[in-house]
């Protein structure tokens, strides 16, 4: 009798009838098996990464030059600076206001600046334009023996000592200029060195039309 119990007992393991031995062979099935799960796992950071790869890829080949500013046609940001070392008068948003101006974000250590600089002092001994100065994290001393050296074309500069109002005016680096109308608009902005080609074919157009 224990001879024919301990048969069905066996007989029973392997049909896989037993609940327990059930509960084992559902385990084990490759549906639930946790090496899968890992691999999965691993795929989505890796999708993520790719596409941030592509995307900071296709940002470099932007050209900054070519990227229109958000703030063309707004009103300059709100800002006052204190003048740069051995001038009197400083730059604030209330003084581009009332008539076409230029405005040139410079520093002394920028060698494009020290290149565009010549036609700023010729365009003031001409009286072309109001031109106001933004000088970009300058030591005061150095900004100041630059403006005296090569000369101050410059009505009102500003001494932005730390770059935030640069930041603001939305500065890739210097020099910049922005064209501002008599409202205090922002209505065109040149990255780069100015050149007299550029002056003569894009702003001076701009000036002209401004001041109808």
């Amino acid at each position: 009798m224990q001879d024919s119990r301990f048969k069905r007992m066996s007989m029973e393991a392997d049909s896989g009838t037993d609940p327990n031995y059930g509960v084992q062979m559902v385990a084990s099935t490759p549906a639930d098996s946790p090496g899968k799960r890992p691999r999965l796992g691993f795929l989505v950071p890796l999708l993520v990464f790719m596409a941030l790869v592509v995307i900071l890829g296709i940002g470099l080949t932007l050209d900054p030059r070519k990227v229109p500013s958000p703030l063309i046609g707004k009103p300059v940001p709100e800002f006052s600076l204190p003048p740069v070392k051995g001038r009197t008068l400083g730059l604030a948003s209330a003084d581009l206001k009332g008539e076409v101006s230029l405005v040139n974000v410079f520093a002394s250590w920028c060698v494009p600046c020290r290149q565009e600089h010549p036609l700023f002092v010729e365009l003031k001994a001409k009286g072309v334009v109001p031109i106001h100065g933004i000088n970009y994290k300058d030591q005061p001393d150095a900004a100041a023996r630059w403006l005296d050296e090569l000369g101050d074309p410059y009505t009102r500069t500003g001494a932005d000592l730390d770059g935030r109002v640069s930041i603001d005016w939305g500065v890739y680096g210097v020099p910049e200029t922005f064209l501002v109308d008599r409202e205090g608009r922002i209505a065109y902005k040149h990255i780069g060195p100015l050149t007299p080609q550029i002056m003569s074919e894009k702003l001076m157009p701009l000036i002209e039309r401004l001041r109808r």
